[in-house]
């Protein structure tokens, strides 16, 4: 038997080794200006929302809600099947959980289950542009640990570092204005 192991190392040594080629690093590639302009708006009408519950205007909130959810049926995701990561089934689906929580906004008429949907579309939203790698402008992920209520804290995506807070914002019933910067920043999305 110990022959026979002898034989097999040093036989082995003689033969020729067929190595399988190492994994390649996943590429990802830039998208195209369609596809990053189609971003910009579906990003665009989320700060108009979130604008909208700074002033406490459930109205605009709604308006831009329709406008979020027709961007969303019109994105260029299909560019993203060409991504040899496949990411695509991933973006869509993080896509239609932000238009599924739009379409639930527009059904609320408490805007405290409007902003709780509106804190569900940036839950979304966020890995999305992960997901895509955003080649846009500089974004800001920001969080208030109190905006439902002692630690029932909610994040949102920001254009700019300054916490404007959509969740207290500016015509809060209890704390008025006097919460609007309440908040930090917890991340930030650089453009890949």
């Amino acid at each position: 038997m110990l022959v026979f192991g002898a034989y097999m190392f040093f036989k082995k040594d003689e033969t020729p080794e067929h190595k399988e080629p190492k994994a390649q690093a996943l590429a990802t590639q830039k998208n195209s200006g369609e596809f990053n302009k189609g971003i910009d708006s579906v990003l665009n009408t989320y700060f108009e929302i979130k604008n909208a519950f700074v002033d406490a205007d459930t109205t605009k909130a709604k308006t831009a809600a329709r406008q979020l959810i027709a961007l969303s049926d019109s994105s260029r995701l299909f560019e993203l099947k060409k991504d040899p990561s496949g990411i695509f089934e991933s973006a869509v689906m993080q896509l239609n959980d932000v238009k599924l929580n739009a379409e639930s906004l527009l059904k609320q008429t408490d805007i405290t289950e409007m902003r709780q949907d509106f804190r569900m579309i940036g839950e979304s939203m966020y890995p999305l542009l992960k997901t895509i790698h955003y080649e846009g402008k500089m974004l800001y992920w920001q969080n208030c640990p109190m905006a439902f209520g002692e630690d029932k804290g909610a994040n949102w995506i920001s254009n700019t570092s300054e916490i404007i807070n959509p969740y207290l914002g500016k015509n809060h019933p209890e704390y008025k204005g006097t919460m609007l910067h309440c908040g930090e920043v917890k991340d930030s999305i650089k453009a890949q």
